[in-house]
């Protein structure tokens, strides 16, 4: 449940941060998403990636642990 809390909030900033560096590369002052549907499109996205990963990093963290377990016996 946290994973997906987390998720939510860091696609949204990944979307501003992904505004400013076309921004900056295109030399433009605003983006145009070309309505809500649009925004939405690229927070899901950015949703799914973040969710990707902190699910990755999960696993990662309790085999780590697993191993640490192992070892001590």
């Amino acid at each position: 449940m946290l994973r997906v809390a987390v998720a939510g909030v860091l696609g949204f900033i990944l979307i501003f941060i992904e505004s400013m560096i076309v921004m900056k590369l295109k030399g433009l002052e605003t983006i145009e998403f070309g309505g809500l549907a649009p925004f939405i499109n690229v927070w899901a996205m950015n949703f799914f990636f973040v969710f990707a990963i902190l699910s990755q990093v999960q696993n990662w963290y309790i085999n780590k642990e697993e191993l640490k377990e192992d070892k001590s016996f």
